[in-house]
């Protein structure tokens, strides 16, 4: 999983694969997911002075096997109630992946499509074909992920974050205040 995250951040700007990163999401909840995707400017999550994050990630990933009730009900509440978009549950012993996204502060599961793929909405061609994963086929789930890497939707999403990055970086520059 950490592997296809990072193989995803390839090309958007500004956005960051974690693994196993400690979270601070509120004063009572500090989570360490297993991996997760966030947008290191403009999104809801920061380091901290002392190298921790803080805020909502965009994604939180939790490889579930003993952990299946811990991850599926406490963990995926704290994560809805404080605001992280997209939780991905993949759940070992079952064999099955959850990819719950945030709509109007509660989740919802998405359902895969015709060819039994899972799609992101926070993370244009971000792509998961869980039978690939299931069977150990780490070309099927790249190919998966590469074809998603390569529409129109990751394209503009890509697009977007250059030309906010660019905006944030021409602001800093004509910053009259900006330590020199």
């Amino acid at each position: 999983m950490v592997g296809w995250l990072v193989a995803y951040t390839a090309a958007p700007p500004g956005v960051r694969a974690g693994d196993n990163a400690t979270v601070m999401l509120d004063l009572d909840n500090e989570v360490q997911p297993d991996a997760l995707l966030r947008v290191k400017q403009g999104g809801k999550s920061h380091i901290t002075e002392d190298d921790y994050l803080e805020g909502a990630p965009e994604l939180v990933v939790e490889i579930a096997a003993s952990s299946v009730s811990y991850d599926l009900h406490i963990k995926e509440h704290v994560y809805q109630r404080n605001g992280v978009q997209e939780y991905l549950a993949v759940q070992v012993y079952d064999e099955r992946a959850d990819w719950f996204i945030l709509r109007d502060g509660v989740y919802e599961s998405s359902t895969p499509d015709d060819a039994g793929v899972l799609r992101s909405d926070v993370f244009p061609g971000l792509r998961l074909q869980p039978e690939a994963f299931w069977s150990d086929d780490l070309a099927a789930m790249l190919a998966t992920l590469q074809q998603g890497l390569a529409s129109e939707e990751h394209a503009t999403f890509v697009a977007r974050l250059e030309t906010k990055n660019a905006e944030r970086r021409r602001k800093s520059v004509d910053s009259p205040h900006r330590a020199g």
